[in-house]
């Protein structure tokens, strides 16, 4: 089954925890700490696989958490750091933030790696913390929290060949003709519900990709047909086909069908509108299509080459893929596509603040940002030297002089990542 979108829920391991431990040795006295660090957690890993075609895994498995450091041990024994987890896609694939809508990645070549959620690194343990004031610090951190977010996969078919054109104009009888592919036809619109890919060979030994889109009529870049939803495997072709029934055998005329495709094309990116083009004129079995064929000369012959063919019969296929194959080595791969609405969500943002601070309707003081909750969620509260250890980072990153410019008083709750504190001067 192909599916072309996907939202997923991936976690990076959390950090192992350091150990809080001294020697013990019968021949040495104050051995001192020996507490080793934490191993570093997986990350999560995107791959581009060329061997696969669509995103259905990941539509029947969302959740995606890779494993967690070991902890540490006595001995200065640091713990193992976990294997990342590599999860494996189809090349061509495009990775946003489902949040925020930035453009993580965007997977076109076959082994090409994205890490989307970097594991924590592992809590020191407390031979980390001995010095000239501190030589026998009874503390150690916890591992830091894998990194979490939800994604949105889009996949872009990677085809270097692209047909388009209105339903029911021939494109399916034409990929089956020159290629393996195996897509259902009938005399009826809409009987190609998904892209289908097939490779063409060439009389010399080539090769190239082939991609059936379907689904474009007038109004498809907003939503119409299937259209909004198969536009984007368009992107990435080198060279569009535009079938058109040049017999207009359900009374339409080819040119008004050549320009409304053409303008849902510049709708949905002006990019797509300006990708080389070629006509192909189907249909040319039946009757009435010589007289149309002859008025989409005249109007369109300066501009493109018309290839009058019958997907049906075979006549005028080898000419146009002959054709076809001449061009193609001439064409760049095309840069990724971004529509114009998508555009602003591709600059990463800047540096924020360190934290910020606001109250619910409790009056307890929420004070929130990623450095802040890393600390907390990394200090061993088992051990007053790390609380303290804590309040003095806290203090560092002037949380509590902004606490006091808000006007917390003795007993008012601070809460930090699901933790509550009472504020005491």
């Amino acid at each position: 089954m192909f599916y072309d979108q996907a939202e997923i829920y991936v976690k990076g391991g959390d950090g192992g925890a350091g150990a809080v431990a001294f020697r013990r040795e019968k021949y040495v006295p104050e051995g001192g700490p020996s507490g080793g660090d934490g191993g570093r957690g997986g990350s999560v890993v995107l791959v581009a696989d060329r061997g696969l075609r669509t995103l259905v895994d990941f539509r029947y498995k969302r959740h995606y958490k890779a494993e967690r450091g070991e902890h540490g041990q006595g001995k200065n024994m640091h713990g193992k750091g976990a294997e990342d987890l590599c999860l494996r896609l189809p090349a061509g694939t495009l990775v946003k933030d489902a949040v925020t809508g930035e453009v993580l990645a965007d997977l076109v070549e076959d082994g090409q790696r994205a890490v989307v959620a970097q594991g924590g690194r592992g809590g020191r343990g407390n031979a980390r913390f001995m010095s000239n004031t501190n030589k026998a610090p009874t503390f150690a951190e916890n591992g830091e929290p894998g990194k979490e977010r939800r994604l949105l996969l889009e996949l872009k078919l990677l085809a270097d060949v692209g047909l388009v054109g209105f339903p029911n104009v021939g494109k399916s009888t034409l990929i089956a003709k020159v290629s393996a592919a195996k897509p259902k036809i009938a005399p009826y619109h809409f009987t190609t519900l998904v892209p289908n890919l097939g490779v063409v060979r060439l009389a010399d030994g080539e090769s190239f990709v082939m991609a059936d889109i379907p689904g474009l009529i007038e109004g498809a870049h907003s939503g119409a047909g299937l259209g909004y939803e198969f536009l984007r495997h368009t992107e990435r072709t080198r060279l569009l086909l535009h079938v058109l029934d040049v017999s207009g055998s359900e009374g339409r005329d080819p040119l008004e069908d050549f320009r409304l495709i053409q303008n849902e094309l510049a709708q949905y990116n002006s990019f797509l509108a300006e990708r080389p083009m070629m006509i192909v004129a189907n249909k040319m079995d039946m009757p009435g299509a010589e007289d149309n064929l002859a008025r989409v000369r005249a109007a369109l012959g300066i501009s493109y080459e018309i290839f009058p063919v019958s997907a049906l019969t075979g006549e005028g296929l080898g000419e146009l893929l002959g054709r076809v194959g001449q061009r193609l080595p001439g064409l760049p791969v095309p840069e990724p596509v971004v529509r114009a609405e998508e555009g602003h969500r591709l600059t990463k943002a800047g540096p924020s603040e360190r934290f910020e601070i606001g109250r619910d309707e409790d009056g307890v003081f929420i004070i929130r940002g990623r450095e802040v909750e890393r600390h907390v969620a990394m200090t061993h509260f088992e051990s007053e030297e790390g609380v303290y250890r804590l309040q003095t980072i806290l203090r560092v990153m002037g949380v509590d002089e902004a606490l006091r410019a808000r006007g917390i008083r003795a007993g008012d709750k601070v809460r930090i990542k699901g933790l509550e504190f009472e504020w005491q001067e």
